[in-house]
C-alpha cells in the first residue's frame, strides 16, 4: 500500500490515471493499482492512444479481425473503445463503492469536432453507447461550441469530461452549461442523483507559455534588477490560475440554485487538474500536485509524476490557500505586460490542434499498421477471401 497515495486520497483529492494502455488492462497491473494506490479513474485523449498504437503488439490481433473495408476510423473507435470499456469494468467497484461519484474513465470526441456542438453530441451519444457503461466520461473540448454540447449531453443524462481549459472564464462557461443541464433534466421529470462530470483545467502548460514570454523580455530587460523581477514571476502563473479556478468552482457549487440540486441528488462538477507533470526541471516534480489539494477536485496523473508523488510527495490542504497571493500573482503578470487572457487562447488553440495532429498521425499509423497485418487471398477454389495476421 502506498501510503502517500492513499494520504492524498484522504485529503479529498482524487487520484485518475492519465494513461491507457492494453497491457496494463491485462497484465493485472491497474487492478493492482486500484487496490494498492488509491487509484479511482482514467483518462484518455488521441495522444495516449497514438502512443498506446504505436508500441509493441497488443493491439495487433484485434486489428487485424476488423473488415478491411472499415474505415480506419471506425476500427480506432472499435479498438479504443474495447480499451475504455475494460478500464470501465476495472473500475466499477470503485463507482458501486462511491454511489456514482467516482471510478470513472474518459473516451473523447474526435478532435475535428471541436467547434462543432451537434457533431459532438451525435459522436457523443454513439460512444456512451458502443461502450455502454455507466461509468464511462465522454470527452468533449472546453470551446464554446463544446458547452452547448455540454448543456445537452448533461440534459440527456450521460457523463461528461470538459477537456482542454485554461481560462477562467471558459471554466465558468462549462459549470453552467452542467448546471443548466441538470435542471433541465429536473424540470423534465429526469433524476440526476447519478450523472457525473469534471472540468479538466490544464496547469503546467500555463507555466510554459508564461515563463517562455518572461524568459524573453528578461533577456531585453533595460537593467538587471528588472530582469530579476520578471523572473521571479516564473511558476507563478499556473498554480495561481488553478486556484482561482477553484474558488470559482466553490462559490458556483453554492447558494440556492445547488441547494435544489442538491436535493435531488446532484454531485458537484469536480474540478479534474490534467497537465499536472512538471515541465521545468527547475520546479519541483510534483509541484502541481502538492499545490492544488483540497476537497472534491481530481488529478489526473501521467505514471511518472504518480510514482514521484507515490516516493516523496507531500500532502496538504493547498488549493484555497494564500488566495489573495493568487491574485497578486496575476496582477503583477499583468503589470508586466503579459496577458493571461492571450495566453490561455494562444493554449486552447495549440491544444485542440495537437490533439488534432496527434488523431491524424494515429489513424495514419493505424491505417499503416492493418495493411502491415492483414493480407488477403483466394482459397484454392477461388469461392473466397481469407484473411490472415
Amino acid at each position: 500500500m502506498s501510503s502517500r497515495l492513499h494520504e492524498l486520497h484522504a485529503a479529498g483529492q482524487s487520484l485518475w490515471l492519465d494513461y491507457i494502455d492494453r497491457s496494463i488492462l491485462s497484465n493485472g497491473d491497474l487492478t493492482r493499482r486500484i487496490r494498492e494506490d488509491a487509484l479511482t479513474g482514467m483518462t484518455s485523449n488521441p495522444t495516449i492512444f497514438e502512443k498506446a498504437l504505436a508500441e509493441g503488439s497488443a493491439y495487433d490481433a484485434q486489428l487485424a479481425s476488423l473488415d478491411p473495408a472499415m474505415s480506419v476510423k471506425s476500427a480506432f473507435e472499435i479498438i479504443a473503445s474495447t480499451d475504455v470499456r475494460d478500464a470501465c469494468d476495472a473500475f466499477r467497484g470503485v463507482y458501486d463503492a462511491t454511489n456514482a461519484a467516482d471510478g470513472y474513465v474518459s473516451l473523447e470526441v474526435s478532435p475535428e469536432l471541436a467547434r462543432d456542438a451537434v457533431g459532438t453530441i451525435a459522436e457523443a451519444h454513439r460512444l456512451w453507447s458502443l461502450v455502454d457503461r455507466p461509468n464511462l466520461m465522454i470527452k468533449v473540448p472546453g470551446t464554446a461550441e463544446g458547452a452547448l454540447a455540454v448543456k445537452q449531453l448533461i440534459t440527456d443524462g450521460l457523463n461528461v469530461n470538459i477537456t482542454l481549459l485554461f481560462a477562467i472564464d471558459a471554466h465558468a462557461r462549462v459549470i453552467e452549461a452542467y448546471l443548466a443541464g441538470l435542471e433541465a433534466r429536473v424540470a423534465a421529470g429526469q433524476p440526476v442523483d447519478r450523472i457525473a462530470s469534471v472540468a479538466s483545467f490544464f496547469v503546467s502548460r500555463v507555466d510554459t507559455a508564461i515563463d517562455k514570454q518572461l524568459d524573453g523580455m528578461a533577456a531585453i530587460a533595460s537593467d538587471a534588477a528588472h530582469a530579476d523581477q520578471l523572473r521571479a514571476l516564473r511558476g507563478k502563473a499556473a498554480i495561481a490560475n488553478a486556484k482561482l479556478a477553484y474558488r470559482l468552482f466553490a462559490t458556483s457549487f453554492a447558494g440556492p440554485r445547488w441547494t435544489e440540486l442538491v436535493a435531488r441528488g446532484a454531485q458537484v462538477q469536480r474540478p479534474l487538474w490534467a497537465s499536472t507533470s512538471t515541465k521545468n526541471p527547475a520546479f519541483r516534480d510534483v509541484i502541481y500536485v502538492e499545490e492544488l489539494i483540497g476537497p472534491d477536485t481530481v488529478n489526473t496523473l501521467p505514471p511518472a509524476t504518480l510514482e514521484a508523488f507515490r516516493d516523496h510527495g507531500e500532502t496538504r490542504h493547498s488549493v484555497t490557500r494564500d488566495v489573495a497571493g493568487a491574485e497578486e500573482a496575476i496582477a503583477a503578470l499583468a503589470a508586466a505586460g503579459i496577458s493571461l487572457h492571450t495566453a490561455t487562447d494562444t493554449l486552447l488553440a495549440d491544444g485542440l490542434a495537437s490533439f488534432a495532429q496527434s488523431f491524424v498521425t494515429l489513424l495514419a499509423g493505424l491505417e499503416r499498421k492493418r495493411a502491415t497485418l492483414t493480407s488477403t487471398f483466394h482459397s484454392p477454389s477461388g469461392a473466397t477471401d481469407v484473411a490472415i495476421q
